[in-house]
Parts: C-alpha cells; sequence; structure tokens
C-alpha cells in the first residue's frame, strides 16, 4: 500500500463523517448531530497532527519555536520601545530645558546690554536734539511774546508822554500869552 493513497482515504473518511454530522443534524435533532460532529473534527485534527508529525518530525517543533520567536520578539519590541521612547523623551526633555535655561540666560544678557547700549545712545542724542529743539522754540516764543509786550507797554508810554507833552506845550503856549499879555499890560501903562 502507497502511504499518500492512505492517507487521501483517511481525509475522504473524515469528511465523509463531517457530511454524516450534518444529516444528522437536520434529521435526527441538533444536539446528536453537533456532539457527533465535534467528536468528528477532534479526531480529525489529532489525525492531521499526526500526519505532519509522521511526513515531517521537525514540523511541531519548527512551529512551537516560531510561535515562540515570534512572541518574544514582539514582547522584546514592545518592551524595549517602551523604555527607550521613556528614556529619549526623558533625557530630551532635560537637555532641552538646560539648553532653554542657557540660551535665555544668554539671551537676556545680550538683548539687554544691546538694547541698553542702543536706547541709551538713541534717546540721549533724540532728547538732545529734540530738548533743544522744543527750548530754542519755547525760548523764541517767550522772548517774541516778552518783546510785544514790552513794544506795546513803549508805546503806550510813548502816547501817554505825548499827549501829557502835547497838553504842556498847550499850557506853555498858554502861559506864554500870558506873560505876554502881562508884559504888554506892563509896557503899556508905562509908556
Amino acid at each position: 500500500m502507497n502511504p499518500n493513497r492512505v492517507d487521501f482515504l483517511v481525509d475522504l473518511a473524515y469528511g465523509l463523517l463531517l457530511f454524516l454530522a450534518i444529516v444528522l443534524i437536520v434529521t435526527v435533532g441538533t444536539g446528536i448531530g453537533i456532539a457527533f460532529g465535534l467528536g468528528t473534527l477532534v479526531s480529525y485534527v489529532i489525525h492531521v497532527v499526526w500526519k505532519m508529525a509522521r511526513f515531517d518530525p521537525e514540523w511541531m517543533t519548527r512551529e512551537i519555536t516560531e510561535n515562540i520567536e515570534e512572541t518574544l520578539t514582539d514582547e522584546v519590541s514592545q518592551n524595549v520601545e517602551k523604555q527607550v521612547t521613556a528614556e529619549v523623551t526623558e533625557s530630551v526633555e532635560e537637555q532641552v530645558a538646560e539648553v532653554s535655561k542657557n540660551v535665555e540666560k544668554q539671551v537676556t544678557a545680550e538683548v539687554t546690554e544691546t538694547v541698553g547700549e542702543q536706547v541709551a545712545g538713541e534717546v540721549s542724542e533724540s532728547v538732545g536734539e529734540q530738548v533743544t529743539r522744543e527750548v530754542t522754540e519755547n525760548v523764541e516764543k517767550t522772548l517774541a511774546e516778552e518783546v510785544d509786550a514790552l513794544t506795546t507797554q513803549v508805546e503806550e508810554i510813548s502816547e501817554r508822554i505825548e499827549k501829557e507833552a502835547g497838553g504842556a506845550d498847550d499850557e506853555v503856549d498858554e502861559a506864554e500869552e500870558r506873560a505876554r499879555g502881562t508884559a504888554d499890560s506892563d509896557s503899556d501903562e508905562t509908556t
């Protein structure tokens, strides 16, 4: 007998038993058919394992080894990934914080120094120019207003003096006329 033909006939017999289980489920009852079908499937699985072991004795060892390798590889990869991620994240965060502090100190110092120098220079220059300009404008305005006020006062005083001088001239003229009139009457009396 050829082993391949025997294996084929055994596989065919298990197939017929499974078909018989389906017929029993439909005709006799569900419970009996399911029990017969499960028994047939379990025996078929045992037969396949036996057949694989007979044709390839290393088959079961290889399968178990592959399953263990896959499981270990997955678990180790996940554990290593978690640990590396945690350590790298922590290390990177510490280094970033340290670098950030150093950069902040340097930038603050340099910006303060540079801004201080620039602001001092620009403010001194701008304030000096602006103060000079504003003081000059204010002095000019104040002097112009004072000169205008003094001019107005001088003009008023000049007008008063002219009025008073004009009135004094009238009085002098009247006094001269009186003096002439008195002198004429005295000269008439003397003649």
